[in-house]
């Protein structure tokens, strides 16, 4: 499957009509991406640990990580299925590459920066997702070596 870089913009995205992003990510299945995938990666600027974290669970909660929008953004919900066999082998791939400390988290649901494309993108929320932490604290030449490790993926 291809690997594609996917901004989420403002997260008013959601709610946003006027914004062309968002007509965009709504046409993805049918213009851009028809291919249905097994299941999608997001890796998001928005959950930051110190080692790789992914996480994995069998159902995503909806993270609300933003203030001071709408009241209705705070109601939306992408309750979409988790992907554990893919959270398992994006661990196992980034310890083979010597991340070793990279770890599962078994609650964590999905944040803005996933789930404001992705329901616009496969709004019926029925893609396996999860979800891959980046490290604030490492450089570009670390994010680098993960995206490497996770070639196989694609």
């Amino acid at each position: 499957m291809d690997t594609s870089y996917i901004s989420h913009g403002s997260p008013t995205l959601s709610i946003d009509e006027s914004l062309e992003a968002r007509h965009f990510l709504q046409a993805w299945k049918d213009k851009t991406f028809s291919e249905k995938p097994n299941a999608i990666l997001v890796i998001s600027g928005h959950w930051e640990t110190d080692v790789p974290t992914v996480n994995s669970v069998q159902q995503h909660d909806t993270i609300h990580d933003f203030y001071g929008f709408p009241q209705e953004m705070y109601k939306l919900k992408y309750p979409a299925p988790g992907a554990p066999e893919l959270a398992k082998k994006v661990k196992n791939l980034l310890i083979a590459a010597g991340f070793k400390h990279a770890k599962e988290d078994k609650k964590r649901g999905l944040d803005h920066g996933a789930w404001v494309p992705l329901m616009l993108m496969y709004p019926e929320a029925n893609m396996p997702v999860c979800q891959l932490s980046v490290q604030m604290n490492k450089d570009g030449a670390h994010h680098f070596n993960m995206g490497k490790a996770l070639a196989p993926l694609s």
